[in-house]
C-alpha cells in the first residue's frame, strides 16, 4: 500500500500502514498540512451504504469515506489508481494520519454470494496455507528469474479463527520478501452478510502484530450489516450463493484476489512500481493453482 510518490510538485512521503523496508521520510509540513485539511475524516457509527453495513467506531478510530481514502491509497501510499476502484474507505486510529506509521483498514465490499458457516468448526486450514505456500514457491523461479524478489508465505501470523456471534472471520500472514528486512504482515477481517462480506484489510509488519491482532480483533465486533442484509436474513430461494464456505473465503484472500483487494500493495511497492506488473501476474498464478486444489468458484474476479 505504500511506496515513494512526486506528482505535479505534490510530494508525499513514503508512509502509513507499513514501514517495510525503512522509515519513512516526512513530506514537507506544508504540503502535509493542506493535504490532511483537505480530507474529511468521520467518527462514530459510519454507514457504508454501498455494502448496507454500519461501522461502529466510536472515538477510537477514524474512517475516511471513498473519494478520500483513494487520494491517501495511490497520493500519499503510492498504489496505482486501478487499483482502488472498488474502495468503499478507510480506517485509521485516532490520533493518527495518513503519514504516521500505522496500519490503516481498507475498506471493501466482496459479492461473493452467501458464504456459509455451516462447517465452521471442520475447516482444514492446514491445507489451504500449504497450497498457498506451493502456489507462491511456484510462481518465485519466474519472478527470481525475471530479477524480482521472491514472495514467501511464512506461515500464519494469526490462523483463521470464525466468530460466530459476529460472522467474522480473521486471518494473518507472515511473508518475507527476499532483500526485505522485516517480515511482512497482512491482517484479513471478512465479515459476513446477507449476499456477501465486507472487507477490512490491513497491512503492516511482524513487528507491529500485536497491536494490529488487537485491532483487527476489535473492528470485527464493530461491523453490523443493516437490516436485510444481515447473515440470518439470507434467503435460499432468492440469493446467489457462494459454491465455497470460509475455507475457500480464506483461500480467495490469499489468491489474486489478495493483489485485486490491496492486500499485497503496500509490501509490492515498499520494493518500488515495477515489481507491480510481475507480482501481478505470479500471485493470479498462485491463485489459479491454489483454487484448482480446492475448488473453482463462481466469480471470476475470485480467479
Amino acid at each position: 500500500m505504500r511506496g515513494l510518490l512526486v506528482a505535479s510538485g505534490l510530494a508525499l512521503a513514503l508512509s502509513a500502514s507499513v514501514p517495510v523496508v525503512a522509515a519513512p521520510s516526512r513530506a514537507p509540513e506544508t504540503t502535509q498540512a493542506s493535504f490532511e485539511a483537505s480530507l474529511h475524516p468521520q467518527s462514530g457509527d459510519i454507514s457504508v451504504s454501498d455494502a448496507r453495513a454500519v461501522l461502529h467506531l466510536g472515538k477510537d478510530y477514524y474512517f475516511l469515506p471513498a473519494d478520500d481514502a483513494k487520494r491517501v491509497l495511490t497520493q500519499v501510499w503510492g498504489n496505482p489508481p486501478d487499483s482502488v476502484s472498488d474502495v468503499l474507505g478507510l480506517i485509521l486510529p485516532a490520533g493518527k494520519t495518513a503519514f504516521d506509521n500505522v496500519w490503516g483498514a481498507v475498506v471493501t465490499f466482496e459479492d461473493t454470494g452467501h458464504v456459509s458457516d455451516a462447517d465452521a468448526g471442520s475447516q482444514d486450514y492446514a491445507a489451504v496455507l500449504k497450497n498457498a505456500q506451493d502456489g507462491a514457491e511456484a510462481s518465485n523461479a519466474a519472478r527470481r528469474e525475471a530479477g524480482y524478489p521472491a514472495v514467501h508465505l511464512v506461515g500464519w501470523a494469526q490462523p483463521p479463527s470464525y466468530d460466530g456471534t459476529h460472522h467474522a472471520l480473521i486471518w494473518a500472514r507472515n511473508l518475507a520478501f527476499d532483500g526485505g528486512k522485516v517480515n511482512s504482515l497482512n491482517y484479513d477481517v471478512r465479515t459476513l452478510g446477507r449476499t456477501g462480506a465486507l472487507s477490512l484489510n490491513m497491512v503492516s509488519d511482524m513487528n507491529s502484530l500485536p497491536k494490529v491482532r488487537t485491532a483487527a480483533k476489535t473492528l470485527s465486533e464493530r461491523v453490523a450489516f443493516v437490516p436485510g442484509a444481515t447473515y440470518a436474513d439470507y434467503d435460499a430461494s432468492i440469493d446467489k450463493t457462494a459454491e465455497y464456505g470460509l475455507a475457500g473465503l480464506v483461500a480467495a484472500g490469499v489468491g489474486a484476489a489478495a493483489v485485486k483487494k490491496l492486500g499485497l500493495l503496500a509490501i509490492i511497492l515498499a520494493f518500488g512500481k515495477k515489481f507491480f506488473v510481475l507480482v501481478i501476474a505470479a500471485v493470479a498464478a498462485g491463485g489459479r493453482y491454489l483454487f484448482g486444489r480446492i475448488g473453482k468458484p463462481k466469480d471470476p474476479d475470485l480467479i
